[in-house]
């Protein structure tokens, strides 16, 4: 009896992975937008190869391929083939690299397959919102399939791959918290009117303080830390430059013009995306293969030079985790998990983001007639976001994962060792050049043509 009773809820479950998002929500949870249900899932799959990805660059873990015959280079050998492999240096990037690309792969097609899907009605929609137990499948073959592919010159050229698509996550990054700051201020100022006015407007002064107060002492730290009296021009270079943006968009952001134009517009975004910017340049800053003017965490902490803590010339000092990776890592599951959720009011980022205002409606909780709660099914009418343009974003997401946990390292020509690059730098620092441009156009704009409706 017990055993026919499993196999019936095993049965259940099965229907269930195989069927659509509507019978994912377990009793306990509230009923949901079919939408949210769906890009949560699709985020969940990206989170659980960035696991294994992290899983796989971990320290140790290259002691247990070693067992693996024939693979690295002192490990077990196999009679007749020599082990070529350095896993000390290059297994967790090889890694990463793999899973990161069957990842990519995998959203790649989804991105293909949705392109223009208007509503639920589409059969393609059937195919996003379902189906989730064949999609595991498909995107585990990928994955197995990925670490088959010959070393040659696929890292050399998914290195590059990876370049780009971050640079296109950063900006994604930049917009979402946009997006972000624009809602939390719209919630909280309009908290504040209907409301205790004076504990709300207090939140908003504290918050903007601390931002600002934050980026300030990251500044003065980057100008002790990062640069030399007679060395590191780039680094004054970019310090400055983008500290003096920070400034243009901040006084922007109160202008009169500006504020009668859009009313919710003001420092708190311009602060939020200032201290953003601040670790964007610290980011960049950190991937500088010049060692005297990017000392590592370590030698900061411990006061140990940094040209003897971390010889340039050796190619064998890989640094898998450092503090921007984390910091990186944390702003990325942000961002992503705020992307699968997000319901804009903002219709300049609702362009950006290729996403609807206010399209379908919750329909009051649904619940089936074993008594658990359903998805609703808000996308009969028309698709609350671009189907095919978030799987993009997952893609690129994908990419900026690849080259965080390896920190950007670009193997060299015999896949021996990983080295710090300059492209990597100018990736980082043009992207933030970029994204406060596209915050400071959000500003703007209203000015600027006064008669298109913006708000």
């Amino acid at each position: 009896m017990g055993a026919c009773m499993a196999l019936c809820s095993l049965a259940s479950c099965a229907s269930c992975l195989c069927g659509s998002a509507p019978c994912l929500l377990c009793g306990c949870c509230p009923s949901s937008n079919n939408s949210t249900v769906t890009r949560l899932v699709f985020s969940f799959f990206l989170l659980l190869g960035t696991l294994v990805s992290v899983i796989m660059i971990l320290p140790g873990m290259e002691t247990q391929l070693r067992k693996i015959p024939g693979f690295c280079q002192g490990g077990t050998t196999i009679p007749g083939i020599e082990n070529h492999v350095n896993c000390d240096v290059i297994v967790g990037y090889k890694s990463v690299y793999r899973m990161c690309f069957a990842m990519a792969c995998f959203f790649f097609l989804f991105s293909a397959i949705m392109i223009r899907v208007k509503s639920s009605k589409d059969p393609r929609a059937a195919v996003q919102n379902g189906f989730w137990f064949f999609k595991f499948l498909i995107l585990v073959g990928i994955t197995v399939g990925a670490f088959f592919i010959p070393d040659g010159t696929f890292h050399d050229v998914w290195f590059y791959f990876g370049i780009v698509g971050s640079f296109m996550f950063i900006l994604i990054q930049l917009i979402l918290l946009i997006d972000f700051a624009h809602s939390w201020n719209e919630v909280w100022v309009r908290n504040a009117e209907e409301g205790n006015g004076k504990c709300w407007f207090s939140g908003l002064l504290f918050f903007t303080v601390l931002h600002y107060a934050l980026a300030f002492a990251a500044v003065v730290l980057f100008y002790l830390y990062y640069t030399k009296p007679d060395n590191c021009a780039e680094h004054k270079f970019f310090i400055s430059f983008n500290l003096i943006l920070c400034i243009i968009i901040s006084v922007v952001s109160i202008l009169p013009k500006v504020q009668d134009a859009s009313p919710q517009s003001g420092l708190l975004q311009s602060s939020i995306i200032t201290l953003y910017t601040m670790y964007v340049t610290w980011s960049a800053m950190t991937n500088n293969p010049n060692r005297e003017c990017n000392p590592s965490l370590l030698s900061l902490v411990s006061n140990v030079s940094t040209t003897e803590a971390m010889p340039t010339s050796s190619p064998g000092m890989v640094q898998w985790w450092d503090a921007q990776g984390i910091v990186g890592l944390v702003i990325f599951l942000f961002c992503t998990f705020y992307a699968s959720i997000r319901s804009s009011s903002n219709a300049q980022v609702n362009r950006l983001m290729q996403t609807e205002e206010g399209k379908g409606t919750m329909g009051g909780e649904e619940v089936g007639e074993d008594g658990l709660r359903r998805v609703v099914d808000n996308e009969e009418d028309g698709v609350t976001y671009n189907y095919s343009f978030f799987h993009f974003h997952l893609l690129l997401a994908s990419l900026y994962i690849m080259m965080t946990l390896t920190n950007w390292y670009k193997p060299d020509t015999t896949t021996q060792a990983m080295q710090s690059t300059i492209p990597a730098v100018w990736v980082k620092i043009s992207s933030s050049w970029l994204g406060l441009g596209l915050y400071l156009w959000t500003l703007v704009a209203p000015v600027i043509f006064p008669s298109r409706d913006f708000n």
